[in-house]
C-alpha cells in the first residue's frame, strides 16, 4: 500500500534535509507548477482528487481555496496559515507530520500559495511542539537559501514570505478566527461568521487557512494526479489519512492507511487490539470532541460521511479507545474538565455551561451524585448544543457527554445509586 505522507518518515533518525528531500522528489511538484502548469490547473487538480480539509470539519479543499475573491479584485495583502496548533484531545497526527517531514510542509503551503495568490504565509504553531518549532526553522531557512521562499521563486515572479508563529497555546485557537485574533496579538476569542475569513480574515485582509495534513497533501496530488489519489481510497473522499488510537490497546500510534478504512481494522489490526484482561467497550472516533461509537459500530468505515451516519464524527480521525477497567463518567468528566478550562468565555452557555457540567460529573465521580443530576447534564446537551453558541466549542464538548449518557447510562445510575465510583 502507498504510504505518500509518511513514506520518508522514520522516527528513529532526523527528518530529511532540502537536499535528501530533493533526491526523493522534493520540490519537484513545486517545480512544475511554477513553470508548466496555470494556477486554474492545480485548483482543478485538487477538485477533482476529492481531498477533504484533514482538520476535522472535513470541508472540500478545492472549494475552500476557490472562495478566495479574484486577486484582481481584491485587496494586498492575501494571506495563507497552516494551523498546527492541534490542541484536540488524542490528535497527534500533524506533529508526527512536522517532525518527520517539515518540507513536505512547505512545498504543499507555496503550492497553496501560489494558486491562490498569497504572497505572506503563517505557520501558526502550540507553543509545547519545540521540537517541531525546532525542525521547521531549519527547513524554512533551507527553502530561503535555495530559493524556494522569498522574491521571484525559480525565476517564475511569483514571491512568498514564509513564518513561524509560536501559539500562546489555548484549544480555542482550533477555531479559525480565533486563531485570526491571536495571530494578529490580540485576544483568542472567536468572531462572527461573515464577512468569510477568505473576504476578511487576517488584519482584515484575503485569508486561507488549512491543516498541515491537508496541505501535505498537495506535493503528492500535483506530482501523481487526481485518479491516483482517489485510487488511494476505499471511499469516495480521496487519498489516504493518518489514522491514530490512544488508550489501553497493545499498540497505541499512527498509522497512514486508505480513507474509509474500518474501526475494527485499525483497533485490533493495527493497535493490536485491546490489552489484556481487557474488553472494548466504545471509541471516540475524531478526538475528545467526538460522540462514543461502540462494538455495534465496529465495521464502520473511518471516513466522514460513514461516520456521520453511525451517529458521531470523522474529526481528526485519531481515536481514544475506552476500555471495561475505564470508569466512562471519570472520563468523560476529565474532557469536560478540559474543555472547561479551554473555554475563551466569551459567550455565556460555554462559559457558565461548561464549568457547572464539570462540576456535576465531579459529584457524581465522587459519590455525591443525586438522580436528577442526569436530567441536569441531559438539558446542557441541548442548551450547549449547536446554534446555542458563538462556536463549536461547547457542542463539540457536549458530543462525549451525550452519547456516553446514552451507551452508558447504567455506569452514571450506579454510581449515583452506590453513592462511589465502581472502579475506585
Amino acid at each position: 500500500m502507498e504510504r505518500p505522507l509518511t513514506n520518508h518518515i522514520d522516527k528513529g533518525r532526523e527528518p530529511l534535509n532540502l537536499a535528501e528531500y530533493e533526491r526523493v522528489g522534493g520540490y519537484k511538484a513545486l517545480r512544475e507548477s511554477l513553470t508548466s502548469l496555470t494556477q486554474e490547473n492545480i485548483l482543478q487538480l485538487v477538485k477533482d482528487s476529492n481531498l477533504r480539509g484533514r482538520g476535522g470539519a472535513g470541508f472540500p479543499t478545492g472549494l475552500k481555496w476557490s472562495s478566495m475573491p479574484s486577486s484582481s479584485n481584491s485587496p494586498r495583502p492575501r494571506y495563507v496559515i497552516v494551523d498546527a496548533d492541534e490542541m484536540e484531545p488524542g490528535a497527534f497526527k500533524d506533529r508526527i507530520l512536522i517532525e518527520g517531514n517539515p518540507h513536505q510542509l512547505i512545498e504543499g503551503m507555496i503550492i497553496c500559495a501560489y494558486v491562490v495568490d498569497s504572497e505572506i504565509g503563517y505557520i501558526f504553531i502550540r507553543s509545547e511542539y519545540t521540537l517541531a518549532a525546532k525542525r521547521l526553522k531549519r527547513a524554512i531557512a533551507e527553502a530561503y537559501e535555495k530559493g524556494y521562499l522569498g522574491f521571484n521563486i525559480l525565476g517564475s515572479g511569483f514571491n512568498f514570505e514564509l513564518r513561524l508563529h509560536i501559539s500562546s497555546g489555548r484549544y480555542i485557537c482550533g477555531e479559525g478566527t480565533a486563531l485570526t485574533n491571536s495571530l494578529e496579538g490580540n485576544r483568542a476569542v472567536p468572531r462572527h461568521k461573515t464577512p468569510r475569513q477568505t473576504e476578511s480574515g487576517l488584519w482584515g485582509m484575503p485569508t486561507l487557512l488549512n491543516n498541515v495534513e491537508t496541505l501535505c497533501n498537495i506535493p503528492h496530488i500535483v506530482d501523481k494526479g487526481a485518479e491516483w489519489f482517489k485510487s488511494l481510497s476505499k471511499c469516495k473522499d480521496g487519498g489516504t489519512k493518518i489514522f491514530g488510537v490512544s488508550g489501553k490497546v497493545k499498540k497505541p500510534g499512527a498509522w497512514e492507511l486508505p480513507m474509509g478504512t474500518t474501526i475494527r481494522e485499525i483497533l485490533e489490526e493495527h493497535a493490536g487490539g485491546m490489552r489484556d484482561g481487557v474488553r472494548f467497550r466504545g471509541v471516540l472516533p475524531g478526538g475528545g470532541s467526538t460522540e462514543f461509537l461502540v462494538e455495534q459500530h465496529l465495521d464502520v468505515q473511518m471516513d466522514y460521511d460513514s461516520v456521520q451516519k453511525a451517529g458521531s464524527r470523522f474529526g481528526t480521525g485519531t481515536m481514544i479507545a475506552l476500555d471495561d477497567h475505564t470508569c466512562p463518567v471519570g472520563m468523560v468528566h476529565n474532557l469536560e474538565s478540559f474543555f472547561a478550562r479551554e473555554s475563551c468565555g466569551w459567550c455565556t452557555p460555554c462559559r457558565e455551561g461548561l464549568p457547572w457540567t464539570a462540576r456535576i460529573l465531579k459529584a457524581i465521580e465522587d459519590g455525591r451524585g443525586e438522580p436528577d443530576d442526569l436530567k441536569v447534564l441531559e438539558s446542557h446537551t441541548k442548551l450547549l448544543g449547536p446554534g446555542r453558541t458563538f462556536c463549536a466549542l461547547a457542542p463539540g464538548a457536549m458530543e462525549p457527554l451525550q452519547s456516553a449518557l446514552k451507551f452508558f447510562r447504567e455506569d452514571f445510575e450506579r454510581h449515583i445509586t452506590d453513592k462511589r465510583c465502581p472502579w475506585r
